[in-house]
């Protein structure tokens, strides 16, 4: 997580403290999550069954659920899953080419290949 780096729009060194941080159940462990409360770093990582299992069965010392926003976690599905149209193209899953003018023109040639 410390390795984040947010690009700045025009000049300037990037942020190293996103806005939003939007992730599956992979990243909701107690450390990424009390990493991001800690930063002021807001977020929507689903809670894992087996977490939320625990949290209930310690009862009130378990804490509260954290928050998740629905709406906003269908935004992430919808933007995964045209990455992995993407990917499907094989000049974009392998990164073939060098130059990231050449990179971006597959993607968006492929983006207008789907939608035909």
């Amino acid at each position: 997580m410390e390795k984040i780096r947010v690009p700045r729009v025009g000049v300037g060194h990037p942020r190293t403290r996103p806005k939003h941080v939007l992730a599956d159940r992979a990243y909701s462990s107690l450390q990424i999550r009390s990493y991001l409360r800690k930063r002021g770093i807001a977020h929507t990582i689903p809670e894992r069954r087996d977490q939320a299992g625990h949290r209930i069965r310690r009862g009130s010392a378990g804490g509260r659920p954290p928050g998740f926003d629905r709406e906003m976690y269908k935004r992430r599905h919808k933007v995964e899953c045209r990455i992995g149209l993407l990917k499907q193209a094989r000049g974009v899953a392998t990164r073939y080419d060098k130059l990231a003018v050449r990179y971006e023109a597959t993607v968006q040639l492929t983006l207008i290949r789907q939608a035909l």
